[in-house]
């Protein structure tokens, strides 16, 4: 089956959102179930675009964002329970940086461009690095180690961190998907049409999946821009 009989799955995602690795982890859940071809490729979206270039101390930023290290803690032990039966080991304490993220969306839209398999290896890569690790993902070597990992060329990759490449053209995208009305992530959007907000149970975007092939097949939707 060809790219263009695929069913397109957009995912506007944060590298740096706990609910966008879990779902990550129920999309490729669902794909598998579905038993039909999907194409998925991530757009950007930025929780906080205005944390600096070099980060943030992660506790001092989560304690103020949920009012109380209690509060952090709590959402934390529900997120690591969902994660184990996803098969993601969440290890937050082990993050010590909440890093600005426009840098590794550059990175995923420069995977993007070598094909959908590499992009979705090399956002794989960074929401494990810095959920499961606790990496800096806002650190040009670690970018430039997840994109090598994912198969891109590391040379290449250091020299575009190291200007202002796709800056503008990033920003604007994440800027976007804020206009179109997404405020919380991920989104998945099937066929550029319909939109799945959230970190859904897989069964539910099998269902999607399903249904939008069925669709798809019947000739009732017209193909994705």
């Amino acid at each position: 089956m060809t790219d263009q009989q695929a069913i397109r799955v957009d995912v506007v995602s944060d590298v740096v959102c706990p609910w966008c690795f879990l779902g990550q982890k129920r999309l490729d859940q669902a794909i598998a179930a579905s038993g039909v071809d999907v194409a998925v490729h991530w757009r950007p979206f930025q929780l906080d675009a205005t944390i600096p270039a070099g980060g943030m101390d992660r506790k001092a930023y989560m304690n103020a964002k949920f009012g109380s290290e209690e509060r952090v803690r709590e959402a934390h032990g529900r997120l690591e329970a969902l994660g184990q039966a996803a098969g993601i080991d969440y290890a937050f304490d082990a993050i010590t940086v909440s890093p600005n993220t426009l840098d590794a969306h550059r990175t995923i839209r420069w995977a993007g461009s070598a094909g959908p398999e590499v992009q979705n290896r090399l956002v794989r890569g960074l929401f494990s690095a810095y959920f499961e690790r606790g990496l800096d993902i806002g650190d040009p070597a670690v970018l430039a180690d997840a994109a090598a990992a994912a198969g891109m060329d590391r040379s290449v990759v250091e020299s575009l961190l190291a200007g202002d490449a796709d800056r503008d053209a990033v920003s604007e995208e994440a800027a976007t998907a804020s206009r179109m009305g997404i405020t919380g992530v991920p989104c998945f959007l099937f066929e550029g049409k319909y939109a799945v907000m959230g970190a859904q149970e897989a069964s539910t975007l099998t269902d999607a999946i399903r249904q939008i092939a069925a669709a798809k097949a019947r000739g009732e939707l017209d193909a994705a821009g």
